[in-house]
């Protein structure tokens, strides 16, 4: 598999207020508000040699119920856990939801005008309502 990179990859949101987020104002209040900000803005330099290198290098390890991904970059071995990325991007909810049961999230969905409800664990994003949209592009 060949990895490909684009100018379009690692870019930040810009959660700034302007006449051209008229309608978002409440979400990029939200988003400026919660723990997930630092990780939407952050933008470190990340050179695409160190990419491929880690990519090419990688494997998965596991200890003691912690899996980390091991691969050398510049002949130094980077170890990376989800502690880890934690800690570098200031999300501080470790202790927050690890499963949300289907009915759960169903029930949300259709709170937040999900326009086309299913059983199916299948989302589009054209069914959300514009301002649902512009979350779910920041977020993803």
């Amino acid at each position: 598999m060949t990895l490909t990179f684009a100018d379009t990859h690692n870019m930040v949101a810009y959660l700034n207020k302007s006449d051209a987020s008229d309608g978002f104002n409440q979400f990029i209040n939200f988003l400026n508000g919660s723990y997930i900000e630092y990780a939407l803005t952050v933008n470190p330099t990340i050179y695409v040699s160190c990419i491929k290198q880690f990519w090419n290098t990688v494997a998965v390890k596991q200890s003691n119920d912690v899996t980390r991904l091991q691969a050398l970059v510049d002949r130094k071995k980077v170890v990376v856990t989800e502690a880890a990325i934690r800690d570098a991007l200031f999300l501080d909810d470790a202790e927050g939801v690890d499963c949300l049961p289907n009915e759960d999230i169903f029930t949300e969905l259709a709170r937040m005008g999900y326009e086309k409800p299913s059983i199916k664990l299948t989302f589009y994003k054209a069914f959300f309502s514009s301002q649902w949209k512009f979350l779910i592009h920041t977020i993803l």
